[in-house]
């Protein structure tokens, strides 16, 4: 039996959802394979350290500042256990969303054009607006789950939403905002990685885009998978999604976030290095779609995690 120890909730803004989303997979995890024991970042770390010697692998549903960002990798290096997620640099470069778009582009991807803003230095809105255009999308640089984020359509109200983002963050991005249809594309494995159908994300009225209502409220989104769009999309959609995998230098699995235009273009928002794990989740969906269920699914992340350790033991020695 595998001693698993699920990793939940947090300190980010993004706690409730990691919350959820952990009393699903334990749900699902059979109970003849794992002998679970959850542990709380914001609680728990002092018992995480006194337990590692007695845990196998560890499964981290963190989502956000302390999770996804390199922080949790990096103890469980320190403590020798092995997780399901990407290692301490992949996960900090995904989070940064500065950073990731740098990385995209030097792989050769399309990604909105965008202004990197420091809490304190000032700024100008009208260069601003010169750069980028409206509307135009503020984010605050280590957030998810679209936390902070504000489309600006007058430059009036430019200056407020980047101060509110600065309420989230001390980096802040100011960034293209391109019309199309929202896709995501996730990637499965190791060295071979297997990709997963994308899937159409469609706000529903009143939300302008993925935002974290339309995100977690039940029926404000619908999503199709596997994605109503042409072929060649469809595939040059999930190529992409690998590249950007392997050049955030991401490991296990990851979801890649996309905007495809009327000009039959493809461009990269942002990575997420730890997607959302409900069954009705957007990378749990896809995984459905060519018949992985969600039980398998998890199965499949944990053998990964192992997997992983084994090789990087080898590679040591």
């Amino acid at each position: 039996m595998i001693k698993l120890a699920l990793i939940y909730g947090g300190r980010s803004a993004e706690r409730d959802v990691s919350i959820s989303g952990a009393k699903e997979i334990e749900k699902a995890l059979d109970k003849g394979k794992y002998l679970v024991r959850k542990y709380d970042p914001a609680t728990d770390l002092s018992r995480l350290v006194k337990d590692a010697t007695e845990i196998d692998c560890a499964f981290i549903l963190l989502h956000g500042k302390y999770g996804e960002d390199g922080t949790v990798q990096g103890l469980l290096d320190l403590l020798d256990i092995p997780y399901q997620s990407s290692g301490v640099l992949g996960s900090a470069m995904s989070m940064d969303k500065h950073i990731s778009k740098i990385v995209y582009q030097r792989a050769g991807l399309l990604t909105p054009a965008w202004v990197h803003l420091k809490k304190g230095e000032g700024f100008d809105v009208e260069k601003i607006v010169q750069e980028v255009g409206l509307p135009a999308i503020v984010k605050p640089c280590n957030q998810g789950s679209s936390v902070g984020i504000s489309i600006v359509k007058d430059i009036d109200f430019l200056k407020k939403a980047i101060l509110t983002a600065f309420d989230w963050d001390d980096y802040v991005i100011v960034e293209e905002f391109l019309k199309g249809r929202e896709i995501t594309g996730g990637v499965l494995g190791l060295d071979s990685l297997l990709c997963l159908p994308i899937v159409e994300i469609i706000p529903g009225e009143g939300y302008e885009f993925f935002d974290y209502e339309a995100k977690y409220k039940p029926g404000a989104t619908k999503e199709i998978c596997p994605a109503q769009i042409p072929e060649d999309i469809f595939l040059s959609a999930q190529k992409i999604a690998q590249k950007a995998h392997r050049a955030l230098k991401l490991e296990v699995y990851s979801r890649t976030d996309m905007i495809f235009t009327n000009d039959r273009k493809i461009y990269v928002i942002e990575t997420n290095t730890i997607p959302g794990m409900t069954p009705t989740s957007l990378f749990p969906q896809a995984a459905e779609a060519i018949g992985i269920s969600f039980p398998e699914l998890l199965d499949r992340l944990i053998e990964l995690a192992l997997e992983k350790k084994t090789r990087d033991s080898f590679r040591t020695h």
